[in-house]
């Protein structure tokens, strides 16, 4: 175990403690602490030190000398596993606290999740347990496992074999299945932790532990939900660049809010905030248990791969087809051998096989032919790393196949000097069940991550492809891009929205000119008459929009006039958008027009904000204009951002294909809107009063011509406003 802050290191007795005490440890079968007893004394992984059972009503349990109270409990002893009723859990905390136990497993139920009565006495056993320095896994959890020390302190039959890849999970049902699926599999896992209601050690607290654990290659993460976000968001950060950290979240189609007042507010969906932290922290995020473990199996076993050109060796062409068909979801290619490959596989093997890619060794290729061409391939500077597919029949042997798998994958690391080059990784499908469990078992005792059908197998590949992009990239990722905040005001401009009922309309655009972003020149007309003087001032041809706290999107009433061209245009349009605006809004307040220059040109995008509740400011960016929500075509980070954060956000939307100019148009300028985007995520992080914020549209011009702000919506939350800001 690397070195650990006081708070993370407090978590090593749930896993290496010295000594293991069961509180309530009972000698009825049909009991969870009987299961937990004979978990701990089963033979095939029994716990090495001393265990001892406490229970006033008896003398000896699974026939260990039983214990009255946890006081009589002889040294060592470092780890409490209480599974008793809950109303008796506080005291035992306490009495737990003056033996001088630092770390409780709460199995029992009856807290948080049955109501404010189980609330309460969550409270109460959490504050003493912080009088005493107990740190506390649980409640309404299945406990702990280390395969390494071995300690199994569950209740769930059997315990997975010794391996790298440690689960924490906030479902304890979920664990137990796990855990049969890790056995029936031969899958070896390190560390099994379900935290059940979290009411000490959370998430971040086993991130951290686990970034450090020496025995943990990668970490996997079942989350139903997050607490504390920035500082959950921290601790991926940090062991993600320790370690490949995989996580699927629940709640993906859940909106998470009744209604937005934003195109930001309606497109940000309450699993935006979790995918965006994932995708700047390094985190792998998958969207099925099975996807979890086969990225997990193959990060554990096999190295990263150069490039995502992926050779694929077979006997059947209908899988390998799948196989190649999937690539390219998985951000892979498909690799083709090179011409001297083709020629040394077509002369050793036969002019039958097909060598150029996917190489086919056809039904009657069998260990030999693999192990050519396994050599052959991973030696070519072609490919980036190879999938195997076995498809059984009456004359392979599948064992021996994947024998020949392995010895290939392991002989790249003896090479001749001269020739040798960084590991390629090996994965194997093997299509079937029934006739090949000794093939999968040879699989994983050689480290060969194998699965049962290839388009699964090729998902493994692509989470390997992402893991070492990230690593490549990290150095870029880390640049910060520097203070962007040009202006002042700012404070005073947030405090003069809450008189509009917290909706910030245009004139507020200054918000974002004070952080450096260009708006055209406007002004707030309350007649006809003025409309028109400010459009002379200003300059036709200028815009007239309504100014108004009930109408957010102005162009669903019709309450945008464009290309105004004289001044009995403006007096017009004025008379024209309050009309409009009181037939379609009899109840909207009507205060003001703002008349604005007229800006052409350029490529409309949006660039949002929408305030997370758990993870803070996150920002979007899309294609902007009336079809932003009706097309969805968005991209999230949260905020604060880099520049590298905004260029991947504009790469992952399919229409800002668009910016980069097509039929002749001049490409827009990229690099003022990356800037523009991380601006405003500045903007979002030093003002937590906004809520939401729209920029839309926000014109990209032509190359080396910037960008300007035309349309800003703010939406601020007026509890949140400093009374007193002296900066601004």
């Amino acid at each position: 175990m690397s070195s650990l802050p006081p708070h993370s290191a407090s978590l090593r007795p749930f896993f290496t403690p010295n000594g293991v005490a069961v509180i309530g440890a009972s000698r009825d079968p049909t009991k969870l602490s009987y299961a937990i007893m004979g978990n701990l004394t089963d033979p095939g992984h029994a716990y090495a030190g001393p265990i001892y059972p406490v229970n006033p009503k008896a003398s000896e349990v699974c026939g260990l000398k039983c214990y009255a109270d946890i006081a009589d409990v002889p040294d060592p002893v470092e780890l409490a596993v209480l599974v008793i009723p809950a109303a008796l859990v506080p005291a035992a905390i306490g009495a737990c606290g003056r033996r001088g136990i630092k770390a409780a497993i709460v199995i029992s139920g009856g807290f948080r999740e049955i109501g404010p009565e189980g609330a309460a006495r969550e409270q109460q056993m959490v504050e003493i347990a912080q009088r005493y320095g107990v740190r506390i896994v649980g409640p309404n959890g299945i406990g702990v496992i280390d395969t390494h020390t071995p300690l199994d302190t569950t209740f769930v039959r059997g315990m997975p074999p010794k391996g790298h890849i440690a689960f924490l999970s906030q479902s304890g049902a979920l664990c137990g299945g796990v855990i049969d699926w890790t056995i029936g599999r031969s899958i070896g896992f390190s560390r099994f932790l379900s935290v059940g209601n979290e009411a000490d050690v959370n998430e971040s607290d086993v991130l951290t532990f686990l970034a450090a654990d020496e025995t943990s290659r990668v970490i996997t993460l079942y989350l139903e939900d997050v607490k504390g976000g920035p500082a959950f968001v921290d601790a991926l950060r940090s062991a993600a660049a320790r370690k490949p950290v995989l996580a699927l979240k629940t709640g993906r189609t859940a909106s998470g809010q009744a209604a937005t007042a934003s195109h930001t507010g309606a497109l940000a969906g309450a699993h935006a905030a979790f995918r965006a932290a994932c995708k700047q922290t390094g985190v792998i995020e998958l969207e099925t248990m099975q996807g979890l473990f086969n990225a997990a199996l193959a990060l554990a076993y096999q190295p990263l791969p150069a490039g995502n050109r992926i050779a694929l060796v077979t006997n059947s062409g209908g899988p390998a087809a799948l196989a190649a068909d999937t690539l390219e979801a998985a951000g892979l290619r498909l690799a083709h051998t090179s011409p001297a490959v083709q020629d040394h596989l077509t002369g050793v093997l036969g002019a039958d096989v097909q060598v150029m890619g996917p190489v086919d060794l056809l039904g009657g290729g069998g260990e030999r032919h693999y192990r050519i061409a396994l050599d052959a391939i991973l030696a070519d500077p072609a490919c980036d790393g190879v999938l195997a597919i076995l498809t059984p029949h009456m004359l392979v042997q599948p064992p021996a196949i994947v024998e020949a798998i392995a010895a290939a994958a392991a002989g790249q690391e003896s090479a001749p000097p001269g020739e040798s080059h960084p590991p390629k990784p090996v994965l194997a499908c093997l299509l079937g069940d029934a006739s090949l469990e000794a093939a999968f078992r040879a699989a994983h005792a050689a480290h060969i991550p194998a699965y049962a059908f290839p388009e699964d197998a090729v998902h493994a590949f692509g989470a390997l492809w992402q893991r070492g992009r990230w690593l490549r990239t990290a150095g870029d990722r880390g640049r910060e891009a520097g203070d962007r905040r040009q202006g002042t005001g700012v404070q005073g401009r947030l405090a003069a929205g809450v008189a509009m009922q917290t909706a910030l309309a245009d004139p507020y655009a200054g918000l974002v000119a004070a952080y450096g972003i260009p708006t055209p020149p406007e002004r707030l007309a309350t007649t006809p008459e003025e409309a028109a003087a400010m459009a002379r001032e200003i300059g036709f041809p200028v815009v007239l929009k309504i100014v108004s706290p009930d109408i957010l999107h102005k162009s669903d009433i019709g309450g945008v006039i464009l290309d105004v061209r004289d001044a009995a245009a403006a007096r017009a349009g004025f008379a024209t958008l309050v009309a409009r605006a009181t037939t379609t809004q009899p109840a909207a307040v009507v205060r003001r027009v703002q008349v604005q220059k007229m800006v052409t040109g350029g490529q409309e995008v949006i660039v949002g904000v929408k305030r997370d509740p758990i993870f803070g400011p996150l920002v979007m960016f899309g294609l902007g204009g009336i079809y932003v929500e009706a097309l969805a075509d968005v991209s999230f980070r949260l905020a604060p951002l880099t520049e590298f954060d905004a260029w991947e956000m504009i790469g992952e939307v399919r229409s800002a294909k668009l910016l980069a100019g097509v039929r002749g148009a001049a490409p827009a300028d990229r690099p003022a809107l990356v800037d523009a985007i991380v601006r405003i995520g500045q903007l979002a992080t030093e003002r937590p009063e906004i809520a939401e914020l729209d920029v839309n549209p926000l014109l990209v011009l032509p190359e080396g011509q910037g960008v300007v702000a035309v349309d800003v919506r703010v939406i601020i939350d007026p509890r949140l406003i400093p009374r007193c800001d002296k900066s601004q």
